[in-house]
């Protein structure tokens, strides 16, 4: 089972808590709010944004690059591949 399927609910509250996160942004520019409280808004939407990659990303990790089985004939070469797939996963996720 993947891991987005088993922390589903868990994953879809915290998406909501980051699109209620943006609405209220939405409503202080429409309400003309001062920029230092939109700016405050948007940095708790951006810290909950990256909290959830952080969730999603480490358990990605760790079920399908640490945890992932492995033949014993070319254990070694797995490890080399799953080093390198989590650079690439790092890399790409953190632009």
């Amino acid at each position: 089972m993947s891991h987005t399927i088993k922390d589903k609910q868990k994953l879809l509250n915290r998406v909501r808590r980051i699109r209620g996160q943006l609405d209220s942004i939405e409503r202080a520019l429409e309400e003309e709010k001062g920029c230092m409280e939109i700016l405050h808004q948007i940095t708790s939407c951006r810290g909950a944004m990256n909290g959830l990659l952080a969730t999603v990303l480490e358990d990605h990790i760790r079920t399908h690059l640490i945890d992932a089985p492995h033949d014993n004939t070319e254990h070694n070469e797995d490890h080399t591949d799953a080093r390198e797939q989590l650079i690439d996963v790092v890399k790409s996720y953190l632009k």
